[in-house]
């Protein structure tokens, strides 16, 4: 088959060209390896020199959103279907993508799909406009796929009897994998003999960090030798209190050895339209690594942990995290069975594909 993927450049802030990253990555390229041609168009917001390039089975091609507006993108996907005649269209990373792929599918009479990995209406509340043409879009492509059956059936409500296949999530092998404790908290320069917390994702307001922050006040009241220690993106405004520590924005290649460095992993979200579909790539990894995690009980993040109690804290309660996380501490490594990975989730994609 030849597939073609329509895509931002820089999902999650990676960029496609430099840093294979997740499904938009990882489902092209194992396609590739079964022997099917996979074709990336990825916008660019930023204003960069035209990039093309091949690798066994993938084409990349980037290009920017400026200084011809999407127009210029738009082209480029009429062009590449005339003449690579693609078998499905595949709409990757956003709402406009998926919506141009359904119409793209449409206008040339090539198969459509729409991936969802988050709920991305959630992104734009207000932009109703934009949520109808999405909606209408699922409706109408071939076939749609996401991330977890929460997301699934969210997307069903607009597919009538039509079904939505799961794909799900999963870490970047051979990235995460279980490394010494010790000699990964030297490479950081963190300390041995402290009992590590660690959070590595957004630090926004709307992901409840603060519910993280006053279960650290709580444990710091009953050992003091715990430490908190944050990595990621901070949001304007945010206040970190002086009593935890902030890496700032880890290098890819640093993650691993900084959930390896910890005793206990936390992943922090809430009850809403964005935290009950989300399936955190960062939970993934951590479980991965087997080390111990408390995560924010969730749909989502329920259905990854296997409803395990263990693992599951309530949402905006900080008691029931500090509570959770000083039982996750008596832990070592976690044997969490068997792990979802990006061939399997390929085997997924692929019999959407063939069916």
């Amino acid at each position: 088959m030849k597939i073609l993927f329509l895509c931002k450049r820089r999902p999650q802030g990676r960029d496609l060209l430099t840093r294979p990253y997740g499904r938009f990555f990882y489902l092209p390229h194992e396609l590739s390896l079964k022997g099917h041609e996979s074709y990336l168009l990825l916008l660019n917001y930023r204003n960069e020199p035209v990039e093309f390039m091949k690798s066994q089975s993938i084409t990349w091609i980037s290009e920017n959103i400026a200084p011809f507006s999407p127009l210029q993108y738009y082209n480029r996907a009429c062009q590449l279907i005339e003449s690579v005649k693609p078998d499905w269209i595949v709409g990757f990373s956003d709402t406009y993508f998926g919506i141009l792929a359904e119409h793209l599918g449409r206008k040339f009479g090539v198969k459509s799909l729409i991936d969802a990995y988050d709920n991305y209406e959630s992104y734009l509340p207000w932009c109703t406009p934009l949520h109808f043409l999405w909606r209408r879009a699922v409706s109408q492509a071939t076939a749609a796929t996401a991330a977890g059956p929460q997301l699934a059936e969210l997307l069903r409500q607009s597919r009538a009897d039509k079904t939505v296949s799961i794909v799900p999530m999963a870490a970047d092998i051979p990235t995460f994998m279980p490394l010494d404790r010790d000699t990964c908290r030297h490479e950081l320069n963190l300390p041995r003999e402290k009992k590590i917390v660690g959070y590595c994702g957004s630090i926004y307001r709307n992901r409840g960090i603060q519910t993280l922050f006053d279960a650290h006040e709580i444990l710091k009241n009953t050992d003091r030798s715990i430490d908190l220690i944050l990595t990621g993106r901070k949001e304007k405004g945010v206040s970190l209190p002086s009593s935890l520590k902030w890496l700032g924005y880890l290098d890819d290649d640093k993650i691993s050895v900084f959930l390896n460095s910890l005793d206990a992993a936390v992943v922090i979200n809430r009850i809403s339209r964005f935290g009950n579909y989300s399936y955190p790539v960062k939970l993934y990894e951590a479980m991965r690594c087997q080390i111990p995690v408390i995560a924010t009980d969730t749909p989502s993040v329920k259905w990854i942990l296997k409803s395990d109690d263990r693992f599951l804290a309530r949402p905006d309660d900080p008691h029931d995290l500090a509570d959770k996380i000083m039982k996750a501490l008596t832990l070592d490594r976690v044997d969490y069975g068997a792990q979802n990975d990006w061939g399997q989730s390929c085997k997924a994609f692929e019999e959407v594909l063939l069916r």
